[in-house]
């Protein structure tokens, strides 16, 4: 339901559109060499791409219609109903790719730039898209779920517990009476 528009007509020709618009912005801007316009152009994509697919879960919007089926997928999880390898993720894959070399080859093959956009292109674009990394969270500065776990199974907490503690059993209420 969230991720069905990757399939539509025009879904993959607005990555490029987007690309060229953010090319154009960053060509304006007074003082901007070619170099730091391809890179900061491929570490925008990389990360604008990174925050929706990766790090936001559930629908943004109208959350109510699905009951919860949702919360807890990444909208990488919810694209052909977490189906591995579909044309719709391959050429997810392929984008910061083409983006990346695009960069390398219009940056002269600058050593520094090309480290900054491989290191950023298989961090950000290439290992959260990998099938071990399905539905597994990699997350820092949350609320306390724990590195490395799925966001929807926190760690068991004693708070939690249904059990009750050994300690709350042994009181008693103090307007309870025994007969």
């Amino acid at each position: 339901m969230n991720a069905n528009w990757v399939n539509a007509k025009g879904a993959w020709a607005i990555h490029w559109v987007l690309i060229a618009v953010g090319k154009l912005i960053l060509d304006n801007i007074p003082g901007m060499t070619t170099q730091i316009s391809w890179t900061m152009l491929s570490l925008s994509y990389f990360s604008l791409t990174y925050l929706m697919f990766h790090w936001v879960t559930g629908v943004p919007f109208d959350s109510e219609l699905h009951g919860g089926a949702y919360d807890d997928l990444t909208m990488w999880e919810q694209i052909d109903d977490g189906a591995q390898y579909t044309p719709a993720k391959k050429w997810l894959l392929s984008v910061p790719i083409i983006l990346f070399l695009a960069s390398t080859h219009y940056t002269n093959y600058n050593p520094w730039t090309f480290a900054i956009n491989l290191t950023a292109l298989i961090l950000i674009s290439i290992v959260p898209k990998l099938p071990a990394l399905h539905r597994q969270r990699l997350r820092f500065m949350t609320d306390g779920t724990p590195a490395g776990t799925p966001s929807g199974s926190r760690a068991p907490s004693r708070q939690n517990s249904r059990a009750p503690s050994r300690q709350n059993s042994r009181q008693v209420s103090p307007t309870r009476s025994i007969r």
